[in-house]
């Protein structure tokens, strides 16, 4: 997505709809379109046709998914939907639902084909494969086979075990892949989407971050009003960045609010103070409650509990911090009724929202609120993934130290103790954290993974060896990967001296550690955070 600003209109009112048909790379899809700056967003196969033309969609995506198409009760669209005149790209199991909804053969022939795959474009000037190679790897993951394309489209691709990988019908704008173009794996799959977008839809790519900015200012002026906002800073990118959108928006009616929960890592605080309003001048009210959520934590060891419970806290004490900032504004105070908060697209869709997904974890900004809140939401972030936040925090002028801040969870180290939350555990996760923070940042490693959580295991003790004799001590989880978006994510091959290094340095200086371990699990199938 561009960082340069264009003529102010609504970007997002006619947008590329992408069907989820239970896809694990539905999100991806929507990502891909936004890299080809046209705006996109997911919706759910069980929406009716009706529902999705309402929203006037420049372009439609149906995404791939777990089902067979001659499975029971496997989702389905109309074919009406082919009939509207609006462009329709099919992946994977999309190409198949187009392939027999109008009247072209897929079938389990045996041809599975699972991975990267050799696929041979028969049509190299077509729409789709313009300027492509003759031969390329694509990422196939697909049990049934098009073995023959409705009437009136051309087969434009194939592999050795798959007659039709690919089919086009320019005058009804209907395309479709047997493969995943939206995975890197696919190493033309983007040029592959961008034909579709910009020759096969005609869509122009004019969504950036210049966009993203005045349609937000825009849309927070109307819900807000004259009254009055706060915004509860982490000391996180997304929280900041929310900020800085909503005071461009509202100014002076914008009050942040800096919950000193005692969950931040080592001289968290400090930087917030000092970085955020240096940077914005924004008015920022400090709150210490550092007792009253260890109280609240006190002997919860689940992971949900944990969550809820800091969320719980975090809205009380804003409706606390209200009351305040209200009766400091005295007669002529108008009511703080909003709280801005900086939920992304992950944690919406993590949450069970949006698309009919499960619910994978409550977000403490998202699943995790109680129901008898107090405020209105503002959430500018809500439809953006996370790179497409920092260029937008970029656009709007925040430095480096916090734009490239690697990611911290709204719950803090709450979530990265894995057992009871005690003052004596934080101070302990508190200095590992720093100390590995310290390490990578001299490494140089900071910009080369996405995020390094430093877990500690708090209810398992390890047998170790300090000083000629035996200890009973904690282990540390080292815990660095590599993403993009959040949704997917791998472990970071980081060097070993860098690794020894960080481990030496814990057991020598972290008392009642004397164990420090690797997590290298990507995700899926386990999670970025341990809980």
């Amino acid at each position: 997505m561009s960082a340069a600003p264009t003529a102010a209109h609504d970007n997002t009112a006619e947008p590329v709809l992408v069907v989820d048909f239970g896809a694990q790379y539905a999100q991806l899809i929507a990502r891909r379109v936004r890299e080809a700056r046209v705006y996109s967003e997911v919706v759910p196969s069980t929406m009716p046709v009706a529902e999705m033309l309402a929203k006037k969609p420049k372009a439609i995506i149906l995404s791939g998914g777990p089902s067979s198409v001659y499975e029971e009760g496997a989702p389905t669209v109309d074919r009406s939907l082919f009939e509207a005149g609006v462009p329709v790209f099919g992946m994977c199991y999309g190409f198949q639902l187009m392939a027999t909804s109008l009247g072209g053969t897929v079938d389990n022939s045996g041809a599975r084909e699972y991975g990267r795959t050799p696929l041979t474009v028969s049509r190299p000037g077509s729409t789709l494969f313009e300027g492509t190679p003759a031969e390329q790897p694509v990422w196939m993951s697909h049990g049934d086979a098009c073995s023959a394309a409705p009437e009136g489209f051309t087969v434009t691709a194939s592999t050795d075990v798959v007659p039709v990988a690919a089919f086009e019908n320019d005058e009804k704008k209907l395309y479709g892949v047997q493969y995943h173009p939206e995975v890197m794996h696919s190493t033309h799959g983007q040029q592959v989407l961008e034909h579709f977008l910009y020759r096969g839809a005609g869509i122009q790519p004019t969504w950036t971050t210049g966009n993203v900015i005045e349609e937000q200012v825009t849309a927070i002026r109307a819900q807000v009003g004259t009254k009055r906002a706060i915004c509860g800073l982490s000391g996180g990118v997304d929280s900041a960045v929310a900020a800085a959108l909503v005071q461009k928006a509202i100014g002076d009616q914008l009050t942040c609010v800096y919950v000193d929960h005692g969950l931040m890592r080592k001289g968290e605080t400090e930087q917030v103070e000092k970085d955020f309003v240096a940077a914005t001048g924004v008015q920022l009210k400090v709150v210490d409650a550092q007792e009253r959520f260890l109280t609240a934590l006190a002997g919860v060891s689940d992971p949900e509990t944990k969550r809820k419970i800091i969320g719980r806290e975090f809205i009380r004490v804003f409706e606390q911090a209200q009351a305040e900032i209200v009766a400091e504004a005295g007669a002529e105070g108008e009511d703080v009724a909003f709280l801005v908060q900086g939920t992304l697209y992950p944690d919406v869709v993590e949450s069970g929202g949006g698309t009919g997904t499960a619910n994978i974890k409550s977000h403490h900004n998202v699943g995790g609120l109680p129901e008898d809140l107090e405020f209105e939401l503002v959430e500018p972030l809500r439809q953006l993934f996370k790179d497409e936040v920092r260029m937008v925090g970029a656009e709007l002028g925040l430095p480096d130290e916090i734009v490239q801040r690697q990611p911290f969870p709204g719950p803090g180290l709450g979530i990265r103790i894995v057992g009871e939350v005690t003052k004596e555990r934080l101070d302990l996760l508190r200095e590992a954290d720093a100390i590995a923070r310290e390490e990578l940042t001299a490494a140089g490693l900071d910009r080369e993974i996405w995020q390094c959580p430093v877990v500690l295991l708090a209810d398992v003790r390890s047998v170790g060896v300090q000083g000629d004799g035996r200890t009973y001590g904690h282990p540390i989880v080292l815990r660095p990967v590599s993403s993009e978006d959040a949704m997917t994510a791998d472990w970071s091959r980081l060097p070993y001296d860098v690794l020894g290094k960080i481990s030496t340095r814990i057991t020598n200086e972290v008392d009642d550690v004397n164990r420090v371990v690797l997590d290298i699990t990507s995700k899926p199938p386990g999670t970025i955070e341990w809980e």
